[in-house]
């Protein structure tokens, strides 16, 4: 199946940001992008892969506890 090629404005809208964060990813190359004549494309597979490399993932406070159980 063909990758979508979404528009740096629906980026945006996809992350809740303005458009400037997304613009800031392609001038930083931070994301991968492809460009089409002078427009920009961003892969929608390469939004779904940044998103993952920068999800954190929540700390299971129980595990690392100092606290003992008798």
């Amino acid at each position: 199946m063909a990758d979508r090629y979404l528009t740096v404005a629906q980026v945006a809208e996809s992350l809740g940001t303005s458009e400037r964060f997304p613009r800031r990813l392609i001038a930083e190359r931070r994301i991968t992008f492809v460009k089409v004549g002078r427009h920009v494309r961003i892969p929608e597979s390469a939004l779904t892969a940044f998103v993952a490399a920068n999800t954190v993932q929540p700390i299971d406070h129980r595990r690392g506890s100092l606290r003992r159980v008798a």
